[in-house]
Protein backbone atom coordinates (compact mmCIF):
# COMPACT_ATOMS: atom_id res chain seq x y z
CA UNK A 1 0.00 0.00 0.00
CA UNK A 2 3.14 2.14 0.68
CA UNK A 3 4.65 1.49 -2.26
CA UNK A 4 1.34 2.29 -4.76
CA UNK A 5 0.84 5.64 -2.48
CA UNK A 6 4.34 6.75 -3.27
CA UNK A 7 4.01 5.43 -7.27
CA UNK A 8 0.33 7.69 -7.03
CA UNK A 9 1.46 10.53 -5.85
CA UNK A 10 -0.51 10.51 -2.20
CA UNK A 11 -0.45 9.99 1.21
CA UNK A 12 -0.73 6.63 2.59
CA UNK A 13 -4.08 7.10 4.04
CA UNK A 14 -5.23 8.65 1.88
CA UNK A 15 -5.29 5.86 -0.68
CA UNK A 16 -6.57 3.17 2.32
CA UNK A 17 -9.63 5.80 2.55
CA UNK A 18 -10.15 5.01 -1.50
CA UNK A 19 -9.98 1.48 -1.09
CA UNK A 20 -12.33 1.31 1.90
CA UNK A 21 -14.70 3.68 0.13
CA UNK A 22 -14.04 5.07 -3.12
CA UNK A 23 -16.74 7.93 -2.59
CA UNK A 24 -15.04 8.77 0.52
CA UNK A 25 -12.53 11.11 -1.49
CA UNK A 26 -13.02 13.63 -4.29
CA UNK A 27 -12.97 13.11 -7.62
CA UNK A 28 -9.89 14.45 -8.83
CA UNK A 29 -8.32 11.86 -5.94
CA UNK A 30 -10.42 9.18 -7.28
CA UNK A 31 -9.51 9.71 -11.09
CA UNK A 32 -5.98 9.73 -10.07
CA UNK A 33 -5.84 6.49 -7.97
CA UNK A 34 -8.00 4.60 -10.42
CA UNK A 35 -5.68 5.55 -13.08
CA UNK A 36 -2.57 4.50 -11.29
CA UNK A 37 -4.63 1.05 -10.66
CA UNK A 38 -4.63 0.34 -14.36
CA UNK A 39 -1.15 1.47 -15.10
CA UNK A 40 0.06 -0.75 -11.66
CA UNK A 41 -2.26 -3.66 -11.23
CA UNK A 42 -2.59 -3.10 -7.44
CA UNK A 43 -4.54 -4.69 -5.66
CA UNK A 44 -4.38 -4.67 -1.89
CA UNK A 45 -4.16 -7.92 -0.06
CA UNK A 46 -7.84 -8.35 1.35
CA UNK A 47 -6.26 -10.74 4.11
CA UNK A 48 -3.47 -8.61 5.39
CA UNK A 49 -6.21 -5.42 5.21
CA UNK A 50 -8.57 -7.05 6.97
CA UNK A 51 -6.60 -8.57 9.51
CA UNK A 52 -5.21 -4.98 10.73
CA UNK A 53 -9.20 -3.92 10.96
CA UNK A 54 -10.26 -4.43 14.74
CA UNK A 55 -13.30 -6.16 12.54
CA UNK A 56 -12.94 -7.20 9.11
CA UNK A 57 -15.84 -7.66 6.45
CA UNK A 58 -15.34 -11.42 5.87
CA UNK A 59 -18.02 -13.80 6.99
CA UNK A 60 -17.50 -17.55 7.24
CA UNK A 61 -19.55 -19.96 5.96
CA UNK A 62 -19.57 -23.90 7.44
CA UNK A 63 -21.87 -26.59 5.59
CA UNK A 64 -21.30 -30.27 5.91
CA UNK A 65 -21.59 -30.72 2.06
CA UNK A 66 -20.57 -28.56 -0.67
CA UNK A 67 -22.64 -30.45 -3.56
CA UNK A 68 -25.43 -31.00 -1.93
CA UNK A 69 -28.09 -28.85 -3.77
CA UNK A 70 -29.21 -27.82 -0.88
CA UNK A 71 -26.40 -26.13 0.39
CA UNK A 72 -25.54 -25.09 -2.89
CA UNK A 73 -28.69 -22.64 -3.15
CA UNK A 74 -28.39 -21.67 0.42
CA UNK A 75 -24.39 -20.63 0.10
CA UNK A 76 -25.53 -18.91 -3.12
CA UNK A 77 -28.16 -16.88 -1.52
CA UNK A 78 -25.72 -16.30 1.53
CA UNK A 79 -23.07 -15.02 -0.64
CA UNK A 80 -24.99 -12.70 -2.89
CA UNK A 81 -26.69 -10.44 -0.09
CA UNK A 82 -23.30 -10.24 2.10
CA UNK A 83 -22.04 -8.99 -0.85
CA UNK A 84 -24.67 -6.48 -0.95
CA UNK A 85 -23.98 -5.67 2.11
CA UNK A 86 -20.17 -4.97 1.46
CA UNK A 87 -19.03 -8.09 3.22
CA UNK A 88 -17.02 -11.13 1.61
CA UNK A 89 -18.75 -14.81 2.49
CA UNK A 90 -15.93 -17.15 2.80
CA UNK A 91 -17.47 -20.89 2.68
CA UNK A 92 -15.74 -23.71 3.37
CA UNK A 93 -16.76 -27.80 3.66
CA UNK A 94 -16.29 -30.06 6.71
CA UNK A 95 -17.35 -32.61 4.51
CA UNK A 96 -19.21 -34.45 7.04
CA UNK A 97 -15.96 -34.73 9.47
CA UNK A 98 -15.71 -33.03 12.41
CA UNK A 99 -12.05 -32.39 12.63
CA UNK A 100 -13.01 -30.85 9.32
CA UNK A 101 -14.65 -28.69 10.67
CA UNK A 102 -12.67 -27.83 13.78
CA UNK A 103 -10.25 -26.90 10.99
CA UNK A 104 -12.65 -24.48 9.40
CA UNK A 105 -13.53 -22.80 12.58
CA UNK A 106 -9.18 -22.53 12.50
CA UNK A 107 -8.86 -20.89 9.69
CA UNK A 108 -11.89 -18.71 10.69
CA UNK A 109 -10.13 -17.47 13.43
CA UNK A 110 -6.74 -16.85 11.08
CA UNK A 111 -8.91 -14.73 9.07
CA UNK A 112 -10.24 -12.53 11.76
CA UNK A 113 -13.80 -13.18 10.39
CA UNK A 114 -16.41 -10.75 11.60
CA UNK A 115 -18.96 -13.00 12.12
CA UNK A 116 -20.16 -16.91 10.79
CA UNK A 117 -23.17 -19.00 9.91
CA UNK A 118 -22.92 -22.52 10.11
CA UNK A 119 -24.09 -25.79 9.32
CA UNK A 120 -22.98 -28.39 12.37
CA UNK A 121 -22.50 -31.82 12.12
CA UNK A 122 -24.49 -31.58 15.36
CA UNK A 123 -23.94 -34.81 17.05
CA UNK A 124 -19.84 -35.46 16.08
CA UNK A 125 -19.33 -31.28 16.11
CA UNK A 126 -17.02 -30.71 19.29
CA UNK A 127 -18.97 -27.89 20.85
CA UNK A 128 -16.58 -26.88 22.96
CA UNK A 129 -14.74 -25.20 20.11
CA UNK A 130 -18.42 -23.72 18.32
CA UNK A 131 -19.00 -22.39 21.76
CA UNK A 132 -15.12 -20.50 22.17
CA UNK A 133 -16.43 -19.51 18.07
CA UNK A 134 -19.81 -18.02 19.15
CA UNK A 135 -18.00 -16.19 22.27
CA UNK A 136 -15.60 -14.05 20.09
CA UNK A 137 -17.97 -13.50 16.92
CA UNK A 138 -21.43 -13.66 16.52
CA UNK A 139 -22.96 -17.54 15.08
CA UNK A 140 -26.12 -18.07 13.00
CA UNK A 141 -26.68 -21.87 12.64
CA UNK A 142 -28.57 -22.90 9.49
CA UNK A 143 -30.30 -26.56 8.80
CA UNK A 144 -29.99 -28.01 12.10
CA UNK A 145 -29.58 -25.84 15.76
CA UNK A 146 -26.68 -26.80 17.60
CA UNK A 147 -28.62 -26.83 20.74
CA UNK A 148 -31.77 -25.29 22.03
CA UNK A 149 -30.43 -21.83 22.48
CA UNK A 150 -28.51 -21.23 19.75
CA UNK A 151 -29.45 -18.62 17.07
CA UNK A 152 -30.92 -20.23 14.22
CA UNK A 153 -32.86 -20.36 10.89
CA UNK A 154 -34.70 -23.20 9.49
CA UNK A 155 -37.69 -25.24 9.17
CA UNK A 156 -40.11 -25.66 11.69
CA UNK A 157 -40.46 -29.49 11.51
CA UNK A 158 -43.26 -29.80 13.83
CA UNK A 159 -45.34 -28.26 11.28
CA UNK A 160 -44.02 -29.98 8.64
CA UNK A 161 -44.36 -33.11 9.75
CA UNK A 162 -47.73 -32.63 10.72
CA UNK A 163 -48.37 -31.64 7.40
CA UNK A 164 -47.08 -34.56 5.88
CA UNK A 165 -48.45 -37.26 8.21
CA UNK A 166 -51.85 -36.20 8.03
CA UNK A 167 -52.05 -35.86 4.51
CA UNK A 168 -50.72 -39.32 4.00
CA UNK A 169 -52.61 -41.28 6.92
CA UNK A 170 -56.25 -39.56 5.19
CA UNK A 171 -54.80 -40.21 1.73
CA UNK A 172 -53.97 -43.87 2.49
CA UNK A 173 -52.56 -46.67 4.31
CA UNK A 174 -50.70 -44.97 7.41
CA UNK A 175 -46.94 -44.37 6.99
CA UNK A 176 -44.12 -46.02 8.73
CA UNK A 177 -40.87 -43.91 9.11
CA UNK A 178 -37.71 -43.87 7.42
CA UNK A 179 -35.07 -42.86 9.82
CA UNK A 180 -32.01 -41.03 8.51
CA UNK A 181 -28.63 -41.80 10.31
CA UNK A 182 -27.60 -39.78 12.89
CA UNK A 183 -25.52 -37.12 11.34
CA UNK A 184 -27.08 -33.89 13.04
CA UNK A 185 -30.11 -32.89 15.02
CA UNK A 186 -32.62 -32.95 12.00
CA UNK A 187 -32.49 -36.88 13.11
CA UNK A 188 -33.46 -36.88 16.28
CA UNK A 189 -35.65 -33.89 16.16
CA UNK A 190 -37.52 -35.45 13.10
CA UNK A 191 -38.42 -38.87 14.41
CA UNK A 192 -39.46 -36.38 17.55
CA UNK A 193 -41.92 -34.94 15.48
CA UNK A 194 -42.85 -37.77 13.48
CA UNK A 195 -43.92 -39.53 16.93
CA UNK A 196 -45.81 -36.67 17.94
CA UNK A 197 -47.85 -36.13 14.66
CA UNK A 198 -48.47 -39.76 14.34
CA UNK A 199 -50.11 -38.92 18.15
CA UNK A 200 -52.03 -36.04 17.33
CA UNK A 201 -54.04 -37.92 14.73
CA UNK A 202 -54.37 -40.83 17.41
CA UNK A 203 -52.01 -43.36 15.54
CA UNK A 204 -49.37 -45.85 16.85
CA UNK A 205 -46.13 -44.60 15.17
CA UNK A 206 -44.09 -47.18 13.41
CA UNK A 207 -40.65 -46.32 12.99
CA UNK A 208 -38.29 -48.58 10.91
CA UNK A 209 -35.07 -50.41 12.67
CA UNK A 210 -32.52 -49.85 10.45
CA UNK A 211 -28.56 -50.34 11.03
CA UNK A 212 -27.12 -47.26 12.59
CA UNK A 213 -24.97 -45.04 10.26
CA UNK A 214 -23.23 -41.84 10.53
CA UNK A 215 -22.92 -41.89 6.50
CA UNK A 216 -23.92 -38.83 4.83
CA UNK A 217 -24.53 -40.54 1.88
CA UNK A 218 -28.40 -40.51 2.06
CA UNK A 219 -29.12 -41.84 -1.28
CA UNK A 220 -26.85 -45.34 -0.63
CA UNK A 221 -28.27 -45.66 3.03
CA UNK A 222 -31.87 -45.77 1.93
CA UNK A 223 -31.48 -48.24 -0.55
CA UNK A 224 -29.50 -50.32 1.18
CA UNK A 225 -31.49 -50.60 3.92
CA UNK A 226 -34.88 -50.79 1.75
CA UNK A 227 -33.13 -53.98 0.08
CA UNK A 228 -32.41 -55.57 3.26
CA UNK A 229 -36.32 -54.68 4.42
CA UNK A 230 -37.44 -55.98 0.75
CA UNK A 231 -35.71 -59.33 1.70
CA UNK A 232 -36.76 -59.80 5.02
CA UNK A 233 -40.56 -59.23 4.21
CA UNK A 234 -41.29 -56.13 3.19
CA UNK A 235 -42.27 -52.51 5.09
CA UNK A 236 -45.16 -53.07 8.04
CA UNK A 237 -47.35 -50.49 5.71
CA UNK A 238 -47.72 -49.49 2.10
CA UNK A 239 -46.84 -46.19 2.80
CA UNK A 240 -43.42 -45.16 3.61
CA UNK A 241 -41.92 -41.31 4.89
CA UNK A 242 -38.44 -40.82 4.82
CA UNK A 243 -36.66 -38.29 7.19
CA UNK A 244 -35.28 -36.54 3.64
CA UNK A 245 -35.59 -37.01 -0.07
CA UNK A 246 -32.31 -37.79 -0.84
CA UNK A 247 -33.34 -41.17 1.20
CA UNK A 248 -36.39 -41.51 -0.68
CA UNK A 249 -34.47 -41.66 -3.74
CA UNK A 250 -32.59 -44.45 -2.25
CA UNK A 251 -36.12 -46.26 -1.63
CA UNK A 252 -37.67 -45.64 -4.81
CA UNK A 253 -34.44 -47.21 -6.69
CA UNK A 254 -34.64 -50.69 -4.83
CA UNK A 255 -38.02 -50.87 -4.84
CA UNK A 256 -37.84 -50.14 -8.70
CA UNK A 257 -35.20 -52.84 -8.75
CA UNK A 258 -37.29 -55.82 -6.49
CA UNK A 259 -40.21 -55.20 -9.30
CA UNK A 260 -42.24 -52.89 -7.13
CA UNK A 261 -44.21 -50.21 -8.92
CA UNK A 262 -43.90 -46.65 -6.44
CA UNK A 263 -46.88 -44.26 -6.62
CA UNK A 264 -50.52 -43.25 -5.53
CA UNK A 265 -52.85 -44.79 -8.04
CA UNK A 266 -54.40 -47.73 -8.35
CA UNK A 267 -52.18 -50.89 -8.93
CA UNK A 268 -49.34 -49.46 -7.19
CA UNK A 269 -47.49 -51.83 -4.66
CA UNK A 270 -45.86 -48.83 -2.62
CA UNK A 271 -46.30 -45.04 -1.45
CA UNK A 272 -43.05 -43.26 -0.82
CA UNK A 273 -42.98 -39.25 0.52
CA UNK A 274 -39.64 -37.20 1.94
CA UNK A 275 -38.94 -34.06 3.76
CA UNK A 276 -36.94 -30.88 2.37
CA UNK A 277 -37.92 -30.20 -1.35
CA UNK A 278 -34.46 -31.18 -2.84
CA UNK A 279 -34.26 -29.69 -6.15
CA UNK A 280 -34.20 -33.14 -7.90
CA UNK A 281 -37.05 -34.23 -6.41
CA UNK A 282 -39.84 -33.28 -8.86
CA UNK A 283 -37.38 -35.39 -11.33
CA UNK A 284 -37.30 -38.27 -9.85
CA UNK A 285 -39.40 -41.47 -11.27
CA UNK A 286 -42.01 -41.04 -9.70
CA UNK A 287 -41.75 -37.48 -8.84
CA UNK A 288 -41.71 -37.25 -4.64
CA UNK A 289 -44.16 -36.23 -3.00
CA UNK A 290 -42.44 -33.97 0.15
CA UNK A 291 -42.85 -31.06 2.09
CA UNK A 292 -40.87 -28.43 0.87
CA UNK A 293 -38.04 -25.95 2.75
CA UNK A 294 -37.28 -22.47 1.30
CA UNK A 295 -33.83 -22.63 0.62
CA UNK A 296 -33.75 -18.86 -0.87
CA UNK A 297 -35.87 -17.57 2.70
CA UNK A 298 -33.23 -19.68 4.52
CA UNK A 299 -30.10 -18.36 3.39
CA UNK A 300 -31.80 -14.62 3.26
CA UNK A 301 -32.86 -14.41 6.76
CA UNK A 302 -29.73 -16.16 8.37
CA UNK A 303 -27.51 -13.10 6.35
CA UNK A 304 -29.71 -11.01 7.47
CA UNK A 305 -29.85 -12.19 11.29
CA UNK A 306 -26.23 -12.16 11.49
CA UNK A 307 -25.67 -8.49 10.23
CA UNK A 308 -28.64 -7.42 12.41
CA UNK A 309 -26.26 -9.07 15.21
CA UNK A 310 -23.14 -6.92 13.60
CA UNK A 311 -25.31 -3.67 14.37
CA UNK A 312 -25.44 -3.82 9.99
CA UNK A 313 -28.95 -2.64 8.26
CA UNK A 314 -30.94 -5.75 7.47
CA UNK A 315 -33.26 -5.13 4.33
CA UNK A 316 -37.00 -5.28 5.40
CA UNK A 317 -36.94 -7.32 8.42
CA UNK A 318 -35.87 -5.69 11.46
CA UNK A 319 -37.73 -7.24 14.37
CA UNK A 320 -35.52 -10.29 14.80
CA UNK A 321 -36.71 -12.35 18.37
CA UNK A 322 -34.95 -11.89 21.27
CA UNK A 323 -33.85 -15.66 20.94
CA UNK A 324 -32.03 -15.42 17.59
CA UNK A 325 -34.51 -18.68 16.32
CA UNK A 326 -36.32 -18.13 13.09
CA UNK A 327 -38.98 -21.29 11.93
CA UNK A 328 -40.15 -21.31 8.88
CA UNK A 329 -43.16 -22.77 7.64
CA UNK A 330 -43.18 -25.70 4.96
CA UNK A 331 -45.45 -26.48 2.17
CA UNK A 332 -46.88 -29.94 0.88
CA UNK A 333 -45.96 -30.90 -2.60
CA UNK A 334 -47.89 -33.55 -3.90
CA UNK A 335 -46.44 -35.75 -6.37
CA UNK A 336 -46.88 -38.93 -7.76
CA UNK A 337 -44.91 -40.90 -5.72
CA UNK A 338 -47.52 -41.00 -3.08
Amino acid sequence: MEDFAEFVGLSRPTVSKYFNDPKSVRGKTRDLIEIAIKQSGFRPNIFAVNLNRRRTNILGVIIPNSTDPFYMALTRRIELIANEAGFLAFVLSSDGNPEMEDRAIETFKSMNVAGAIIAPLGVDSHHDTLAALGDSIPLVYVDSPLDESSSFVGTDNEQSFQLIVDYLSRSGEQPCYFPMPSVNNNARTREHAFRRSMALLKLEPIVLELEPQRSWDFERFGFEQTQRILREGGFPTRTVLCANDRMAFGVISAAYQAGLKVGHAPGCDLRVAGHDDHPLSRYACPPITTVAQNYNDIGRLAIELLLHKLGEPTGPRSDFPSDGRILLKAELQLRESA
